[in-house]
């Protein structure tokens, strides 16, 4: 595994929901707060964006994706939208699923609007760092991938087809992971682009996130990375937080949590997944970090 996807299969539960939305005129919806994360893909047409808040108002346009990592409020709207009408939108559970023609200016619009269920317990510092908004607008040549994933997305929605039920939710959590990869590949600021593009520090969270149960030491990690002890320590602290087994030890803990939520593994074999000697000393840490034991956790999971 590696950092971006072991930030999102950690968090992430269960399969993304979504919603196409085709409407025209002067027409504005409200999506309320959300535990998860949100998106839109605009298949047609432009609209605007505006989060709770008081935001600028962000314009969207055809083959556009935009995901609110942290769930927060926001209306669509028609492109020429005022103040007064996105104070008056209306619930979007009124309109999903529906052509809506409302009179007024502006020519017709569809999305693909959905959620990602998300347990923010297990957030990895890298999704907590992404900001309200993350736009991608279409252009030429720019993230290849993700236009792809749109281009298969709209295809998809275009006629209802054999496997769709499958192939929806797949092609959404690909969209998730190419947002989160583009995000991390035009960030001009913050810790975890930095991360990522320092070879020192990416060298070494590849090595943790490939094998979290080998038995780390400091020095073997910065042999991983070819520097010195020292340098490591240094770079990778400065730009992940916290010292490299500090690091380990956190994410091990991390993923003894989902696997204590997805499984009914016994607790020796969870230690073992995750690098502890014994069923005790992963109790003992989990708590530390939880404030609660391990089974306690796990009986939560239906709640």
């Amino acid at each position: 595994m590696d950092v971006v996807s072991d930030a999102i299969s950690t968090v992430r539960v269960g399969s993304p929901s979504s919603s196409r939305l085709r409407v025209a005129g002067a027409w504005c919806v409200r999506l309320a707060p959300y535990e998860g994360a949100g998106f839109h893909v605009v298949l047609s047409g432009s609209c605007l964006l505006v989060t709770d808040g008081g935001g600028a108002p962000v314009p969207l346009g055809p083959g556009d994706v935009v995901l609110l990592p942290h769930g927060a409020g926001h209306v669509l709207a028609h492109a020429a939208a005022g103040a007064a009408e996105l104070r008056r939108a209306v619930p979007f559970e009124e309109v999903r699923d529906t052509d809506v023609r409302r009179p007024g200016p502006g020519p017709e619009v569809e999305l693909l609007c959905g959620k990602y269920r998300l347990d923010r317990s297990r957030t990895h510092p890298l999704l907590a760092e992404l900001p309200q908004v993350v736009h991608l607008p279409h252009r030429a040549g720019g993230h290849p991938e993700l236009q792809a994933a749109v281009g298969l997305l709209a295809h998809e929605l275009a006629e209802r087809r054999a496997g769709g039920c499958l192939a929806l939710p797949s092609l959404l959590d690909l969209l998730l992971v190419y947002l989160v990869r583009a995000w991390t590949a035009e960030a001009g600021t913050g810790a975890w682009p930095a991360a990522l593009s320092d070879p020192v520090t990416a060298a070494a969270l590849r090595a943790l996130h490939s094998d979290p149960a080998a038995p780390w030491t400091a020095a073997r990690l910065a042999a991983e990375a070819g520097v010195s002890r020292a340098t490591l320590a240094r770079r990778f602290t400065a730009l992940v937080g916290r010292p490299p087994m500090a690091y380990l030890t956190w994410w091990r803990l991390m993923l003894a949590a989902t696997r204590l939520r997805a499984t009914d593994a016994p607790l020796a074999a969870v230690a073992r997944e995750t690098g502890y000697g014994s069923p005790y000393a992963l109790s003992h840490a989990f708590n530390r970090e939880f404030g609660t034991t391990p089974g306690r956790y796990r009986s939560l999971r239906a709640s």
